[in-house]
């Protein structure tokens, strides 16, 4: 195996009540669930999804649709968390509704309700921005760290804003003037946040592609350009998160007809690049405009604060649901040609252990099986055997769902789309050697 990692790549299949597949949407995940909004698939959508990864189902948000505080049709637009609240910018349809609407909407996870936000100038002479489409927006502190996009006819932008969390007032930051250091115009570029900084690759700059990688430092508000020999291509329409003290950066292409299925992975420690390995058959799909999403305790950004990122979705447990741990037992992976053995910890959830047996075959499937006071699934592909007893549903009763989730990344969407109606999910597990 590599000294990097090796990735274990599954397809996730959905029920019938899911998103239908799509692009150039937004996501981000909160405790143990997803957030997905918006994006495109033969015409520009508006729904709004929360995917549980506990209990492994989706659900419809209505609340789009019943408030004016909701935004409309979306694509391209960004979608980011801090404490218990999304923070959804741009992506609107061009028109003069536009220039008439501020292009910022704010959704409490926990009242599940849009909430009217106004928003305001840190001093008389500067502006609010307008909107734009294929931007990055990320958190550092308590900010939302806005750049570039695609703003209508005017081309691709090299605005950089600042949305202080607590004041609500945006500020324009330095690097944002013609001509000065820095990434420069762009859109369809990725972003993420590590420790004080932002880290941004490629995109378009007009119509052509860059691999360029820039770090900004909001403590000294300075761009640097970092080394970039050994890294990725020329990439656009591409997605980045963060994952322990690396980023992770996958997909995208060259040209919207080029996707790609690339994984890598750059260390801030050493600063360097390297591209991941995957496991004998199991094959990544290649995806562009898709978004991912980081679930467990080593995708937890530190560019934020805890509860930005690991808060327990409320009304998840609600007294019904318990999580309980599960362990993948090391065995051969005959099916994938190897006898390399790995462990991993995965998952599930139960109600309570009275109603065990009526749920059994519903939750774990026809595999499942009552042995005594402890459930148990084994999933043949993957040799792998889960089990809780009911004394450990009963300790875990109040602990926090996301700290037990797994390490693992989803890719949502992308093109091409999936020829079937549910939304393409894809699931990473990187083991380390």
């Amino acid at each position: 195996m590599s000294q990097n990692g090796t990735c274990l790549w599954t397809w996730l299949p959905q029920s019938s009540q899911s998103p239908c597949d799509r692009y150039k949407h937004a996501c981000c995940s909160y405790g143990g669930s997803v957030y997905i909004l918006g994006g495109r698939k033969n015409s520009c959508l508006r729904d709004f999804w929360m995917y549980s990864v506990v209990c492994n189902e989706w659900t419809e948000l209505n609340c789009t649709l019943s408030s004016d505080a909701a935004p409309e049709e979306l694509e391209e637009h960004t979608m980011v968390v801090h404490e218990g609240f999304l923070y959804v910018f741009g992506g609107m349809l061009d028109s003069a509704y536009t220039k008439w609407r501020f292009p910022l909407w704010v959704f409490d996870i926990a009242k599940q309700k849009w909430v009217h936000c106004q928003g305001k100038t840190s001093s008389p002479q500067t502006q609010m921005p307008t909107n734009r489409k294929g931007h990055s927006a990320v958190v550092v502190g308590s900010a939302m760290l806005v750049y570039g996009g695609l703003i209508d006819m005017k081309g691709s932008s090299q605005d950089f804003w600042s949305l202080d969390f607590d004041t609500m007032a945006w500020s324009l930051l330095s690097g944002s003037q013609q001509g000065s250091s820095g990434p420069g115009p762009r859109h369809s570029h990725s972003a993420m946040a590590n420790h004080s900084c932002m880290y941004l690759f490629g995109g378009l700059k007009g119509l052509r592609e860059q691999r360029d990688f820039w770090k900004w430092n909001s403590i000294n508000h300075t761009w640097s350009s970092l080394r970039n020999k050994s890294g990725p291509s020329r990439l656009m329409g591409h997605s980045a998160v963060a994952y322990r003290d690396c980023m992770l950066l996958f997909g995208g292409g060259e040209s919207q007809n080029s996707p790609k299925n690339c994984l890598w992975k750059y260390s801030f420690t050493s600063q360097t690049w390297a591209q991941l390995s995957t496991l004998p058959g199991s094959t990544p799909p290649d995806k562009i405009h898709h978004c991912c999403a980081g679930l467990g305790p080593s995708y937890r950004s530190t560019g934020s604060s805890p509860s930005s990122s690991s808060g327990l979705q409320p009304g998840l447990l609600d007294g019904k649901l318990r999580p309980f741990k599960n362990k993948c037992f090391p065995a051969p992976l005959t099916f994938l040609g190897s006898e390399e053995a790995f462990e991993l910890e995965t998952f599930k959830t139960i109600k309570q252990p009275s109603d065990l047996e009526d749920t059994t075959e519903g939750l774990m499937g026809k595999d499942a099986q009552r042995i005594g006071n402890c459930l148990t699934f084994e999933n043949k592909a993957f040799r792998k055997q889960w089990s809780c007893t009911e004394e450990d549903l009963l300790d875990q009763e109040d602990e926090d769902v996301a700290l037990h989730l797994p390490d693992l990344l989803l890719v949502l969407g992308g093109r091409p789309c999936s020829s079937h109606s549910p939304i393409s999910v894809w699931q990473m597990t990187l083991t380390d050697t």
